[in-house]
């Protein structure tokens, strides 16, 4: 005897699949502005170890900055179209399923008696959920709140584009600006803070705790500038 399942009842309104997809872009935002942040000034940081003036500094931060920020953008891009089309093929497949599912009341009441619902509010229910409008809605609500989880890969790809750029652009500007006998300090301080900012604001969006999320940014973006530094102050010393 085949098994039924309990139906699965939509679990949000219209708006909730909306809400959900504005935090996952002010997540991917995020993630976007560390990456600037970080890639930048290693890279500022590492042509400064090795000794190079200012002119190869900006040089070297001016093409982390545009190549990263094409990069994010094709990575995003490629990345999020082929989720999209996961997600549009998943869909396809339910909706040939439920115009072939001939699950009936009885088999309704059964699956929700199974699971301890008692005998009258699971006769209730399968009247309830046979009825065609009612299943029309259902099945309408349910395609909606999956269309909306449906992302767009140009929008993807230019959101990773911004805030990589708006990210990288801290330690850039202040390469240009700051003098170079401080230049590496401020550049580390500055980088550490703003760090320290994107990741408490990713703990708060992701109700996670702030310290905790704010350190584990801090120290990944400390080693990376540590690395680089020492690469290029070995550099410069054995091979420029």
């Amino acid at each position: 005897m085949a098994t039924t399942t309990v139906p699965a009842l939509p679990t949000a309104s219209p708006a909730d699949p909306t809400n959900a997809a504005r935090l996952n872009w002010l997540r991917a935002g995020l993630l976007g502005a560390n990456d600037g942040i970080v890639s930048v000034a290693a890279v500022v940081v590492g042509v400064a170890g090795a000794g190079a003036p200012v002119g190869p500094v900006l040089a070297a931060g001016g093409a982390a900055l545009v190549g990263g920020a094409v990069s994010m953008a094709l990575g995003e891009y490629v990345s999020v179209s082929g989720a999209r089309d996961a997600q549009r093929t998943g869909q396809a497949a339910r909706t040939a399923r439920r115009a072939t599912d001939a699950v009936g009341p009885s088999d309704i009441a059964a699956a929700y008696r199974s699971i301890g619902v008692s005998d009258d509010v699971a006769r209730s229910i399968a009247a309830e959920l046979g009825r065609p409008e009612v299943r029309e809605n259902w099945i309408a609500a349910e395609e909606r709140a999956a269309q909306d989880e449906v992302v767009s890969p140009w929008r993807a790809a230019w959101v990773s584009a911004a805030t990589f750029t708006v990210g990288g652009l801290l330690p850039f500007l202040a390469t240009v600006f700051v003098p170079e006998s401080v230049r590496v300090a401020v550049i580390v301080v500055a980088v550490l803070l703003a760090l320290a900012a994107t990741g408490t604001t990713g703990a708060v969006l992701g109700g996670a705790p702030r310290g905790r999320a704010a350190m584990r940014v801090v120290i990944g973006g400390a080693a990376a500038l540590a690395a680089t530094w020492l690469a290029g102050t070995l550099l410069g010393a054995h091979a420029l």
